[in-house]
């Protein structure tokens, strides 16, 4: 290993060579500098407002559902490196990957009975649409080539889930223009709780109807809007897209990427609807947040469909595909979190947060609070100072990582009940500063 550099030379090492994400060149402030990270605690390289750590309140953007340095996930990882780090998935194959495969098929709903493996979240909306457009040209209609969607959401960085992100509110308007023209539809009645609305379920099957020529699929992110605007709906909506996407011969793409594995209180957001789509995209706590890896979930009707095209395979292969070690420590957190009743740790955090964000409410500015399973949100009606808000909570001893007119939580699932209450007192003090 080597000597571990002067925090000062790192910091301007970092200024001048390192883009972070969704940020300018270089950046105005600079981040701070973790050191290692254990449990639900960062370490920091330096003390920030008198803290040498700080408890994580994000699970590293909703991924480290276990928290830091976990010795079942170290050992996996361990484990396999022993044995192989990568092989090329083409034309070979390895016991982590099909185990994986054969593991996510017996979690998710029963229909969906094929696993592409993929390097992130947005290559696997990727992957997705790509299954979608390709089943139809397979059909002899290749026509059918526009996605719907809802407006509010967002599905990844990479080309064509940009186009399916909210084309006003959301980080991709600059590419409006640019980017292939799908249909919107309004966003969904906010209330994961709320009483239906008829009217606007009316609204999704007359736009699925009018539009069914040329849809090839339907792309919601199911029950929970994340980084589109942290909006909670009812899963009734999901069966009103099931059935209004199977009377007009219309695929249904969930995007689950934040949502799965336990985070809303179900153990995937479409089992509140009761319902499965025909292709499902998966990733973030995949692998507890130790590599980066996600999955593209089908249906056999969709394969079988690819299958019997002019070209009677999916044109799609990362380099990184299945990689062992990533393979290893998926099946290892997927067992973790199955053998350590998740569920009853998901609504111990979900209580804690509902009494910790009350005191929310009344801070000036909060426009309202909401919370389901293990997410916590503090919605205000003015965009926030990042920096004054990121600071205050940071003052508390918690990381938080603020966004437009948000502050929210996604705290790893080990997260105990007195941290609970920190990160919810630094929400609050975010939200005054912010």
């Amino acid at each position: 290993m080597p000597e571990p550099m002067d925090v000062r030379d790192l910091l301007a090492l970092d200024r001048q060579h390192v883009w972070h994400p969704y940020g300018p060149m270089p950046g105005k402030d600079d981040p701070l500098v973790i050191e290692s990270a254990s449990g639900v605690r960062l370490r920091l390289a330096e003390p920030v407002e008198g803290h040498t750590e700080l408890v994580d309140g994000m699970s590293s953007w909703w991924s480290a559902v276990h928290g830091y340095n976990h010795p079942v996930l170290n050992e996996a990882a361990r484990g396999q490196l022993d044995r192989m780090s990568h092989v090329m998935f083409g034309g070979l194959t390895h016991e982590s990957a099909v185990r994986l495969a054969a593991r996510l098929v017996e979690i998710t709903p029963e229909p969906l009975q094929h696993v592409f493996l993929a390097d992130s979240g947005s290559v696997s909306v990727e992957v997705a649409v790509k299954m979608c457009l390709q089943y139809w040209r397979s059909a002899g209609r290749p026509g059918k080539q526009r996605l719907l969607t809802w407006r509010g959401g967002y599905h990844g960085d990479t080309w064509h889930p940009m186009s399916v992100c909210d084309p006003d509110g959301g980080m991709h308007h600059l590419w409006a223009g640019v980017l292939p023209h799908q249909v919107f539809a309004d966003a969904p009645p906010a209330g994961f709780d709320s009483v239906p609305d008829p009217e606007y379920s009316a609204h999704l099957r007359g736009l699925i109807a009018r539009h069914a020529d040329e849809l090839a699929a339907v792309i919601v992110e199911p029950v929970v809007q994340g980084a589109g605007g942290m909006r909670f709906h009812h899963p009734e909506y999901l069966r009103v897209l099931r059935e209004a996407c199977d009377e007009h011969s219309v695929l249904l793409v969930f995007d689950e990427i934040a949502t799965g594995f336990g985070r809303t209180g179900a153990l995937f957001a479409t089992d509140h609807a009761g319902v499965c789509p025909d292709v499902m995209c998966i990733g973030k706590a995949l692998t507890g947040g130790y590599l980066t890896m996600a999955a593209t979930l089908c249906t056999s009707r969709v394969a079988a469909g690819i299958s019997r095209g002019e070209v009677p395979v999916l044109a799609h292969g990362p380099t990184f595909m299945a990689n062992p070690l990533a393979c290893a420590v998926a099946n290892a957190s997927i067992d973790l979190l199955l053998s350590d009743d998740w569920s009853r740790s998901v609504k111990r955090i979900e209580a804690g947060l509902r009494d910790g964000l009350i005191a929310a409410e009344k801070v000036p500015g909060v426009q309202g609070v909401r919370v389901l399973g293990a997410i916590g949100v503090v919605q205000l009606d003015h965009t926030i100072d990042m920096t004054a808000a990121t600071r205050a909570a940071v003052g508390t001893g918690v990381w938080l990582r603020p966004f437009r007119d948000l502050i929210y939580t996604m705290p790893p699932y080990i997260t105990g009940d007195e941290d609970i209450a920190r990160i919810c007192a630094a929400v609050c003090a975010a939200a005054r500063e912010g």
